[in-house]
């Protein structure tokens, strides 16, 4: 598929038919995580795949927006090993994982997986249900699955702003 479909069609799917991902999809998705760049390439990002009944039992008590995916991603990252930028009051861990959660997202779509980035859920919360280590900080969930028929694009999904609206040259 080309880039510039990717970007545009990629939309947030909010009703799974509840297949399983292929595992060679899931793959590739996984890959493109891995190969994504970060700061000073610390890599500090931490990824669980979450399938099993007991672990998606756990992310239905954290949060309602796993729509019936078969799959769920927790993108988390290790606080421990960030860059800090100077003057301190930043540091490259959501910055790093999330584009890392970007990649995966555009490739799931590439390979025919739809996605829905969640952040409806306490952190500190699921990181503790799952059983993840003090040092890491979950940034987002990713549902992938298969849309469910009657799945679909928000209506407002293909308006956008133009580019003078959102963008200035300095």
């Amino acid at each position: 598929m080309e880039f510039s479909e990717v970007v545009k069609d990629r939309y947030s799917c909010k009703k799974y038919d509840g297949r399983k991902v292929d595992k060679d999809s899931l793959q590739k998705i996984l890959e493109a995580g891995r190969v994504a760049p970060t700061a000073k390439n610390l890599q500090e990002q931490r990824i669980y795949v979450i399938e099993s009944e007991e672990a998606l039992a756990k992310i239905d008590s954290a949060t309602a927006c796993r729509y019936g995916a078969s799959t769920v991603v927790a993108v988390a990252f290790d606080k421990n090993n960030v860059f800090t930028y100077p003057g301190g009051k930043r540091d490259s861990g959501i910055e790093d994982a999330t584009i890392v959660a970007t990649h995966m997202i555009l490739a799931a779509y590439n390979e025919g997986v739809d996605s829905c980035w969640i952040n409806l859920f306490d952190p500190d919360k699921l990181a503790e249900a799952l059983g993840l280590p003090e040092n890491e900080e979950i940034l987002m969930l990713m549902d992938l699955g298969y849309a469910a028929g009657g799945a679909g694009p928000l209506e407002n999904h293909s308006r956008r702003k133009e580019l003078s609206e959102t963008v200035s040259y300095l």
